[in-house]
């Protein structure tokens, strides 16, 4: 599962994801491992990058999302993957819901963007 989460936050990050954190929320949160938290600069991106971790994930061996929520107007697409949830938002609404504020106590995960942009993990 860990590792699905690092090649999301890879995902985001290879399609302009702005932001990216993995924050291991399992200690403070029972219905999730891990969330996975990225910005967007417009609702096109939001989407793009929401098509990038699905691909990605199940390129890894997992399997698609249980549910995603706001493909329509993709001003926050939450993907639930079971243990893990990914968070794609515009700048504008990650500012205000402030989510990497709410779980600041969570443990945060290393995921390299350099080996991301170069492929390698």
């Amino acid at each position: 599962m860990r590792q699905l989460c690092l090649e999301a936050a890879k995902a985001c990050y290879e399609k302009g994801g702005e932001s990216t954190v993995v924050l291991g929320v399992g200690k403070s949160l029972g219905i999730a491992d891990a969330f996975v938290i990225t910005s967007a600069t417009s609702s096109r991106q939001v989407r793009t990058i929401a098509d990038a971790v699905e691909d990605r994930v199940k390129a890894f061996g997992g399997g698609g999302p249980i549910s995603i929520e706001g493909l329509t107007d993709a001003r926050w697409v939450l993907m639930d993957f079971g243990a893990f949830v990914v968070h794609a938002m515009l700048e504008e609404a990650r500012d205000f819901y402030q989510l990497d504020g709410l779980w600041s106590d969570s443990e945060t995960w290393d995921w390299a963007p350099v080996a991301a942009a170069a492929g390698g993990s």
